[in-house]
């Protein structure tokens, strides 16, 4: 019975490294083109030394200076805010009593079953009329309370020990300072967990940024890369559009790795799977 439960977790392993090099495919490809000459692009066969020309020419082709200013500044503010807004809330579903509560909650969670997208025109007119149309402030804001984020910090609050908040308050912390000074600190890997889903998201999204922008110098880098990879009248040029994408996706790939403990942990106190 051992033995056949060590063959079949070998089989399991091997299934799944099998899979994991499947989907890796495609991301070799594009840093292996990335530093390959044009010509040499299409050709797997090809062994040629690597270059940066390919990068040389998508920083001096497009603003990506500008790009990934734009982005960084739309992925931290909307972060912010989900933080404050999400703390706030999570705590008051998980610890505080009112009327209405389970309602509520409901409520939140069913959001989670709309996608943003079924929602861009009644959004749009929205901004349109608090005058944040083509601006940085109107791709945020639509953003700021994260029904997501609720749920996972009230899943974690709800496993920190109730007597911590308790012996706070004969110590006579308010509320205010018993969220920020006591539970932030223990929610660490829950704000690292929902950092990387809010910023993947907001770096990656694209189609509200182009029903919201028509500035050049307000795009940020999913628009910046389309536009860049359409500009093109001969065809697609596969080395700079490689080097371009590597440019837009590597920062987050850097992210993931470094942050991935916390990220499986916070999912896995809060009971997702």
């Amino acid at each position: 019975m051992k033995s056949r439960q060590t063959t079949a977790s070998r089989i399991f392993h091997i299934v799944m490294y099998l899979t994991a090099l499947l989907w890796l495919v495609p991301l070799l490809w594009m840093v292996r083109t990335a530093f390959v000459p044009q010509d040499a692009a299409m050709n797997l066969t090809t062994v040629v030394a690597p270059t940066l020309d390919n990068f040389t020419e998508v920083l001096t082709s497009a603003p990506f200076g500008s790009y990934y200013l734009n982005t960084i500044l739309i992925v931290i503010g909307t972060l912010a805010v989900q933080f404050f807004l999400i703390t706030l809330a999570g705590y008051a579903f998980a610890r505080l009593n009112f009327w209405g509560k389970d309602v509520l909650f409901t409520l939140f969670l069913a959001q989670l079953m709309i996608t943003p997208d079924v929602l861009i025109f009644p959004t749009y007119q929205l901004m349109v009329k608090f005058h944040l149309a083509n601006t940085l402030p109107g791709i945020m804001v639509p953003f700021f309370a994260s029904a997501m984020g609720i749920f996972l910090m009230r899943q974690n609050l709800r496993s920190i020990p109730e007597e911590l908040e308790e012996a706070a308050k004969m110590e006579g912390c308010s509320v205010w300072k018993i969220i920020w000074k006591v539970y932030a600190p223990l929610l660490r890997p829950t704000y690292v967990a929902f950092s990387l889903v809010s910023v993947s998201y907001h770096w990656n999204d694209f189609l509200w940024p182009l029903v919201m922008v028509n500035d050049v110098n307000k795009r940020p880098l999913t628009l910046g890369l389309a536009v860049f990879a359409q500009a093109y009248e001969t065809g697609a040029q596969w080395s700079d559009i490689c080097a371009a994408t590597c440019i837009v996706i590597a920062p987050l790939l850097f992210i993931f790795l470094f942050f991935q403990r916390q990220f499986i942990e916070s999912f896995a106190k809060s009971g997702l799977k």
